[in-house]
């Protein structure tokens, strides 16, 4: 028996590798990938894949694509006939096994044309270049490393249901959720007209903002003219703004308006995982005018010798095309300070990271600032009927460029801020020293 107990506990899930802790819809599987298939179908998730849908499936790389792990899942007989309807914990049979279908009827749930053709409801695009089991209603954004998938809904219409769509966005955002509202995201569409914004919303979103630490950063990083900056310098000035945007991220947790209501391990590990998305956020947005301001100016003073230049890596490379199409489209954006705290919130509430020990208040806490932000942008941009999913979707490619960075070596960093910077200065020719481009206090931007 104690044999047998052992080479159960080695098993690997089939999808990504890490150890099984059983058989889930049919096969065996890890926690994570069970979850996983279990948000995407009752969902009805429809993923995207940027490559050539044949990534990678390990423990450290399953959150990187979305599609390709479902398929995955697919592809090796997870059942989702076993998933029960309600959603509720526990599968519908446990005698169901795995099962084989056909590529056609694999196209079909990936496309998303089976839940369309079940329901008549709204189709869900789900962005996946980042790692994602975390990020929005029922969370797809990260593993350990990385944070959740953030949905985008395709079209503008509001799925009425009898008018019960207002009741149930209201017990997300005013209420502590009940289990059978849980599986309910694919209910809320946008208004089609000029709204009031829910007195619960104004208040959640009054105390993100108000844990944020909006001040200029205090790094130095004025240099005088004709001083050339060396690589050691400059890496050395990106650590100290490092170490200041992660204190402030430490700050920031403690003043949550949920704080209370997690464990500080849970928080440990929600910050050991996300920290530097949070970081790479905050640079894209509230800091952005320093970002492309003074710290470009100390780039500028730093010239890469022939050999950096020739050993810049190709993830460098994409890392860099990456950063330079954010910082643009954020600069299109300009986020608010109050769709960028929900934003950090969304990123930060990543229930699917490994350990967590409350991961059912995480979800409600994730969905619930999900719609908060949802009903803000509608509210206060109701002719932009894209901006929200715009936004979410932005929070997979934060997710993809941390993951990538770690790979990059230390000593190509100061390369790579200098290329971004350089190009995003060249190409914002209506930026100027300290105003944001990126970022407002919740004025809509000029036509």
């Amino acid at each position: 028996v104690l044999k047998n107990k052992n080479q159960a506990e080695q098993r690997s899930c089939l999808i990504c590798g890490d150890r099984a802790t059983g058989l889930h819809y049919g096969i065996i599987s890890c926690e994570g990938c069970k979850g996983f298939f279990k948000r995407s179908i009752c969902n009805k998730r429809v993923y995207r894949c940027s490559r050539d849908k044949n990534c990678e499936m390990s423990r450290k790389q399953r959150n990187r694509c979305q599609y390709c792990r479902l398929l995955k899942c697919l592809q090796m007989g997870m059942n989702r006939k076993a998933i029960r309807e309600d959603g509720m914990p526990g599968g519908r049979n446990k005698s169901i096994g795995p099962v084989q279908i056909s590529d056609e009827e694999i196209e079909r749930i990936m496309s998303g044309q089976e839940f369309k053709d079940d329901a008549n409801m709204p189709e869900h695009t789900w962005g996946n270049n980042g790692d994602s089991d975390h990020s929005s209603p029922g969370n797809g954004i990260s593993d350990g490393n990385q944070p959740s998938p953030v949905s985008t809904l395709s079209s503008n219409r509001s799925v009425e249901l009898n008018g019960y769509t207002t009741a149930l966005r209201e017990q997300y955002i005013g209420n502590a959720m009940a289990q059978h509202y849980q599986f309910l995201p694919h209910l809320f569409g946008y208004a089609a007209q000029p709204r009031s914004l829910y007195p619960q919303s104004h208040t959640l979103i009054s105390q993100l903002v108000a844990a944020e630490e909006l001040a200029p950063l205090g790094t130095p990083m004025l240099i005088e003219d004709g001083y050339r900056v060396t690589q050691v310098e400059l890496f050395a000035l990106l650590c100290r703004l490092a170490d200041e945007l992660l204190f402030r991220q430490i700050s920031w947790i403690k003043k949550l308006p949920f704080f209370c209501e997690l464990s500080i391990e849970d928080y440990t590990r929600l910050l050991s995982a996300t920290w530097q998305e949070l970081i790479l956020l905050a640079c894209l947005t509230v800091y952005s005018a320093q970002v492309l301001g003074d710290l470009a100016n100390v780039t500028d003073k730093y010239t890469p010798s022939d050999d950096e230049l020739q050993s810049f890596s190709e993830d460098g490379m994409e890392v860099m095309e990456k950063l330079i199409y954010l910082f643009r489209k954020f600069h299109q954006l300009k986020v608010s300070n109050e769709e960028y705290a929900c934003m950090k919130a969304i990123n930060f509430l990543n229930q699917d990271i490994r350990g967590l020990t409350n991961v059912t208040q995480l979800e409600q806490l994730n969905k619930r600032y999900w719609y908060v932000c949802q009903d803000y942008t509608e509210y206060k941009y109701p002719h932009q009927p894209k901006r929200f999913p715009e936004i979410m979707m932005c929070l997979p490619e934060i997710r993809c460029i941390a993951g990538k960075l770690v790979n990059i070596p230390l000593e190509q960093l100061p390369l790579l801020f200098k290329a971004v910077l350089h190009s995003c200065k060249s190409s914002l020719n209506n930026y100027r020293t300290g105003s944001s481009p990126c970022v407002t206090k919740g004025t809509a931007p000029a036509n």
